[in-house]
């Protein structure tokens, strides 16, 4: 129940789709003498925040916080012991992949690609991959197979690979692996996922009794720079907006809900 509403929710209320709300509300509204004045103030305030949204850096002065907060911990060093690497999912689209073939990747490709590196850095280590069905209307697709079948392709050995199908959302990721690998005291196990994600993401693995080293990549911000810089497309910026207030939501939610104990995980002292 929680994983559709949050779902729903995050749909309607995403400043994309909220805006266009707005704007078709206004539309209606202008047909009625007695509203015709709320109508054209709802159309314009639509319009404002697509501008707002779409083109001014607001989602960067936003999602800055969230990239900063792991930024700059190092990498293990290669002659350090690591247990186990967790790639989270989310930078794979399992729909496209079964109907063409090969793995299809989207921006956040980088999640494999570092964790690949980091499997190469340490051969000692498993390398997990966590990643299930994440949408409403996704038509169940697997994704961890045809990962699973390309870490082998790239030189992973498959009896270093755990496969982790079945998580829908970060909580369920952190839960499922937790079960799937135990792991003991004093093993160290790096948790590699976008850096903008990775705030909620230990907070969860920390509440589900998983302690996790934090390994940020995917950055989308060069520094502090880009709160100045305006995106060259509407699209770019809209899809930052709602990304970053989905991350942003997410957090609050998990909070509110008891997923998390903090508001805001940091780094452990």
């Amino acid at each position: 129940m929680f994983y559709a509403a949050s779902k729903v929710l995050t749909f309607l209320l995403q400043p994309s789709t909220f805006l266009l709300v707005l704007i078709v509300a206004g539309l209606l509204l202008q047909r009625s003498q007695r509203r015709q004045r709320l109508g054209i103030r709802l159309i314009a305030t639509g319009a404002a925040g697509y501008f707002i949204a779409g083109i001014l850096p607001l989602s960067n002065l936003l999602i800055l916080p969230l990239e900063q907060r792991y930024a700059g911990i190092p990498a293990p060093a290669a002659d350090e012991k690591i247990t186990g690497i967790i790639m989270l999912g989310g930078f794979e689209d399992g729909w496209v992949s079964k109907g063409r073939g090969g793995v299809a990747l989207n921006e956040a490709a980088e999640r494999l690609t570092e964790g690949v590196r980091l499997a190469l850095k340490h051969p000692e280590s498993r390398v997990i991959f966590t990643g299930g069905v994440g949408g409403l209307l996704s038509g169940g697709t697997d994704a961890a197979t045809p990962i699973g079948q390309l870490l082998q392709d790239w030189g992973i050995a498959a009896d270093r690979i755990v496969l982790e199908g079945k998580s829908r959302n970060t909580l369920e990721n952190a839960e499922f692996t937790r079960a799937l690998v135990d792991p003991k005291r004093g093993e160290r196990w790096l948790l590699v996922t976008s850096a903008y994600h990775m705030p909620r993401a230990m907070g969860v693995f920390r509440h589900a009794g998983f302690a996790v080293e934090p390994h940020a990549v995917d950055f989308r911000t060069h520094g502090e720079v880009d709160v100045m810089r305006l995106f060259e497309t509407v699209g770019d910026g809209l899809r930052r907006t709602d990304m970053v207030f989905k991350e942003w939501i997410g957090l609050l939610v998990y909070r509110l809900t008891g997923r998390t104990d903090e508001l805001f995980p940091g780094p452990a002292d």
